[in-house]
């Protein structure tokens, strides 16, 4: 089977989420995407307690060539990001651009735990010691008991009915691992890749002050594109996002 030519679009969602994230999205592009989910979803078994970045590294692999894609322009939304460099240079040289949304960039060999505001890594930190000391799985909670929590904790307008039935879902609002945030992560393999980060200047759980830090973690040419909104753009405000994502692609294709 010949490959499909690119770049298509590898999108890859953030935690507690899967590859569902994205139905909103992808109708609106115009090349070729794949958008992955992560071990602990479908059909993809995995233990929460040992889940590595490596693991999910090797299942986003695994889908991209089953998918025969040649060129790619690599997505990664929140968490996500953790995986995008061992993606990418697994695939070098057929990543043309690596676009991140709020996604974890912790410092150079560091854990994607020092992407989490300094709130949720406490937790975190206490959770997955209590877990590991007394025997039992620490995992993000799934789908609310009561959806209005979900409401309004991406950040940016309170999400609507139609919005909140979507993130909610089981489907894309799953329970996940959080050994991976304890797993060490590292650009300087594709640090010649271009970046584009999409900032969102409404985020609740990723404040634009942290996606600042996290931008100047970045060893590559880092474009920065701001947008009016909460956490999950690609969800509230699809056409937005494709924009930016067909102008990448325009770009990449043009200089081929």
């Amino acid at each position: 089977m010949s490959q499909v030519p690119g770049p298509a679009f590898v999108l890859v969602h953030g935690g507690g989420m899967s590859g569902a994230f994205w139905d909103r999205l992808v109708p609106l592009l115009a090349a070729p995407a794949l958008a992955v989910d992560l071990p602990g979803r479908g059909d993809k078994p995995f233990d929460p307690m040992a889940l590595t970045v490596d693991d999910g590294v090797a299942s986003i692999l695994e889908d991209v060539e089953a998918a025969q894609f040649g060129d790619v322009i690599l997505v990664a939304h929140s968490s996500g990001g953790l995986f995008a460099p061992g993606v990418a240079a697994a695939l070098a040289p057929r990543v043309r651009h690596i676009v991140l949304s709020a996604a974890s960039v912790p410092s150079e060999g560091g854990m994607g735990l020092e992407a989490m505001k300094q709130s949720h890594r406490e937790r975190v930190l206490m959770g997955i010691e209590a877990a590991r000391r007394d025997g039992w799985v620490l995992q993000t909670p799934g789908p609310p008991d009561d959806p209005e929590t979900a409401r309004t904790s991406y950040g940016g307008d309170p999400l609507d009915d139609a919005l909140l039935a979507f993130v909610v879902d089981p489907v894309r609002c799953v329970r996940d691992s959080m050994n991976f945030y304890f797993q060490p992560v590292s650009w300087a393999a594709v640090s010649d890749i271009p970046v584009t980060y999409v900032k969102h200047l409404r985020d609740r759980p990723v404040s634009p002050e942290l996606q600042d830090e996290m931008i100047g973690r970045l060893p590559n040419p880092v474009d920065v594109i701001e947008v009016d909104t909460g956490h999950i753009p690609a969800v509230t405000h699809p056409e937005l996002f494709a924009a930016i994502l067909e102008r990448i692609a325009s770009k990449e294709a043009a200089s081929t």
